[in-house]
């Protein structure tokens, strides 16, 4: 009875996860990672925002090889999440996200999950897409650098926001950024499109 109501559940949520979109602004360690977590979720599509090329200096941390350096990160990621999942519908822009335009990518997904490196790029972000998307849910993460502390990180939700938060960790320009704690932050934002996705009650799902 047990087995066959895991299977009831699996199957719900395999059609609601394959009938939602995802974007993502910016493809770095958060983005990456995050993008191969909704991957292997079944995340239906996503829509992949970034305007830089794989480095060497990004294999620490992002989700790309050897291989792959040189190329645009939208294109070696889509070859990544179509190597895991190949029935994914992906669009990607290689685009430079610039103040007063940030959210036109991101128009028709179910959430947005904002994956930036700058402080001032990642509010600029936040603030248009909720401004201009008052309909959508959008994930940040803050809290990103060092390691360890991982009990010190929390969900914030303010309306439509939902933050990935350490309070107590230094910047990225004060600490160094680590795989670990990027894949545990980049899988939190991944987990949290989930839930916002998928809703609490799970069993309601249609």
């Amino acid at each position: 009875m047990v087995k066959n109501m895991n299977l009831e559940k699996s199957e719900k949520i395999k059609k609601k996860l394959g009938r939602s979109s995802v974007g993502i602004a910016g493809l770095g360690g958060l983005g990456s990672n995050a993008a191969v977590a909704l991957a292997r979720a079944g995340i239906g599509k996503m829509i992949l925002v970034d305007f830089d090329i794989v480095e060497k200096k990004n294999l620490t941390r992002q989700y790309y090889f050897l291989d792959q350096i040189g190329k645009l990160k939208v294109d070696a990621l889509r070859e990544n999440l179509e190597k895991i999942n190949p029935e994914i519908i992906i669009e990607t822009y290689n685009l430079k996200l610039e103040k007063n335009s940030m959210e036109k990518p991101f128009i028709d997904v179910d959430v947005v999950i904002e994956a930036l490196d700058r402080a001032e790029i990642k509010a600029a972000f936040i603030e248009e897409s909720l401004s201009k998307l008052p309909d959508k849910h959008v994930v940040a993460a803050s809290g990103v650098a060092g390691y360890g502390n991982s009990d010190r990180i929390v969900t914030k939700r303010l309306g439509n926001l939902y933050m990935c938060y350490d309070e107590h960790a230094l910047s990225s320009d004060d600490d160094v950024l680590m795989a670990p704690r990027v894949a545990l932050m980049a899988n939190w934002e991944a987990n949290l499109a989930l839930e916002i996705i998928l809703g609490e009650d799970k069993w309601a799902l249609k």
